[in-house]
């Protein structure tokens, strides 16, 4: 008897892509394929557009117009390295960070092989011509570039290009899927439903957001009637085995699939894939914190720290001079903080807020108490009494917190070696011995300094936040840590700080 899965018939009217307003275009240019495709005719016309600029000013620029006819080979030699730069493959997410080197590579590469062929075909000095090219191809490649990224990822918010998508597997895993695709509509992926032949309880899960629809078996049905175009396969207690007839089965129905691997908390961007025979093999490669490139890190904080601190003297100085004259008591707020190796400091700040901690509580307590589950009694000046924390504010403490400037004299402590300018925020050093006992791989976030900023701050993690989820975001940074890294979570900490202030 045939296990064909017959026809599907059309989804359900609700998530059928709607053709009015040029929608249908939309999900055909902004996604898949249709985006690829977008990609490469919108960099054919930049770096014609490029080579064009570059020759029509030349003469005004005193640029010899030697080697002209060999340029007509740069557009074409751009788009293959940015081909195999991997510029035109499908990805879940595109992020405009990410895609700068690969460009400012692919067209370097494409414009040295243009002066390497003018060079050996004729003697001359194409150099001048093809630098123009170069630098007109970064500009209008690259804007063209963030333009795009930044219509997919409008669209996307706005549920234009949703692809609705099954999850297998409702335990914990699962929903954490599910949670990440809810917060962050940019992946295009929204998930409508689990499919677990024996799901745990909603008690055991936590923060399920999606129902269950099903057991795996009943994919064809459950993928027919809520319009399904994504599978991701998460942790069930069928064996691998069991699930290869599923992959193949999501094949056949035309379904994208997307799995999180076993080990997931050690793989980083550093795997290696080799094969045994037929057999695939992932080579784990960690980042050691205590190997030279962390001691490489460590000297430019302190350079870095340096610097600002004499570029911004003039800033904390007047900063300084407000927060003596606006209310009573220190300039500076001092917090004993816990750092790398588990060991404490005094973490420094403006002070923005009047009265002591030690006296009127903890302006989080409230939140460090749900995050270990327990029922916080607040007591008088603490929040949810009658006279909360956030009374305790300045006006001006509110300005520096809105701005982030009462985070500058961390300056210090990364000048003193206590703290770097990217890493995982220190906690208060009467918070952590209990969160290391609640939070799953809290105290892994002490193999690095703590820093300024990091990668859950600037992905929205700070304040009263989901500490499993701060954690979850510090560690992936430890475990792909770069220099790279470093660099654009700083540039996305400024935009963070500038899209607040907006």
């Amino acid at each position: 008897m045939s296990t064909r899965p017959a026809d599907p018939p059309s989804p359900p009217l609700a998530l059928q892509p709607r053709q009015v307003g040029g929608r249908l275009n939309a999900q055909t240019l902004l996604d898949g394929p249709g985006f690829n495709l977008l990609r490469f005719v919108v960099d054919a016309m930049m770096l014609g557009l490029a080579v064009g600029a570059a020759l029509f000013g030349a003469g005004r620029a005193g640029v010899p117009a030697s080697g002209q006819w060999s340029l007509a080979a740069f557009p074409p030699l751009a788009l293959l390295m940015l081909y195999l730069r991997g510029m035109y493959s499908t990805k879940l997410r595109v992020l405009i960070l990410d895609g700068i080197a690969p460009v400012v590579g692919a067209i370097s590469i494409a414009a040295m092989a243009v002066v390497a062929l003018e060079v050996f075909s004729q003697d001359s000095r194409p150099g001048p011509l093809v630098a123009r090219a170069w630098l007109f191809s970064l500009v209008y490649v690259g804007a063209a570039r963030i333009v795009l990224a930044l219509t997919q990822q409008r669209a996307r918010r706005r549920g234009v290009l949703a692809k609705p998508t099954l999850i297998v597997g409702a335990g914990v895993i699962g929903a954490q899927v599910a949670r990440r695709l809810d917060e962050v509509p940019d992946y295009g992926l929204q998930p409508v439903g689990f499919l677990d032949a024996n799901p745990p309880t909603d008690v055991d899960v936590g923060d399920r957001r999606a129902p269950v629809l099903g057991a795996p078996s009943e994919l064809a049905r459950v993928a027919t009637e809520t319009g399904a175009s994504h599978v991701i396969l998460a942790f069930t207690q069928a064996s691998d085995r069991g699930l290869i007839p599923l992959v193949r089965q999501c094949d056949a129905l035309g379904l994208q699939v997307a799995l999180v691997p076993r080990l997931f908390d050690s793989l980083n961007e550093r795997l290696a894939l080799e094969h045994l025979g037929g057999l695939p093999l992932h080579g784990l490669r960690s980042v050691n914190p205590r190997g030279w490139q962390f001691a490489i890190k460590h000297a430019l904080d302190r350079v870095g720290a340096a610097l600002m601190l004499a570029f911004l003297a003039p800033l904390m100085v007047t900063v300084a001079v407000a927060v003596r004259l606006s209310s009573p008591g220190p300039v500076f707020f001092r917090q004993p903080r816990i750092g790398l190796d588990d060991r404490e400091f005094a973490m420094l700040k403006f002070r923005t807020m009047s009265g002591l901690p030690e006296r009127e509580g903890e302006a989080d307590a409230a939140w460090a108490a749900q995050a270990l589950g327990e029922v916080h009694k607040p007591q008088v000046d603490e929040p949810g009494s009658p006279a909360p924390a956030a009374d305790r504010t300045t006006p001006l403490g509110g300005i520096l917190r809105a701005t982030s400037v009462d985070e500058l004299p961390q300056l210090f402590n990364v000048l003193r070696g206590e703290m770097s300018l990217v890493g995982p925020r220190p906690e208060r050093a009467s918070y952590v011995r209990a969160f290391e006992n609640h939070v799953y791989r809290y105290g892994d976030r002490h193999r690095v300094k703590s820093g300024l900023t990091g990668w859950a701050q600037v992905h929205g993690y700070r304040g009263q936040t989901s500490l499993a989820d701060r954690v979850e975001w510090d560690n992936f940074y430890i475990e792909n840590w770069s220099l790279w890294l470093d660099v654009k979570i700083m540039l996305m900490t400024v935009m963070a700080v500038v899209r607040h202030r907006g």
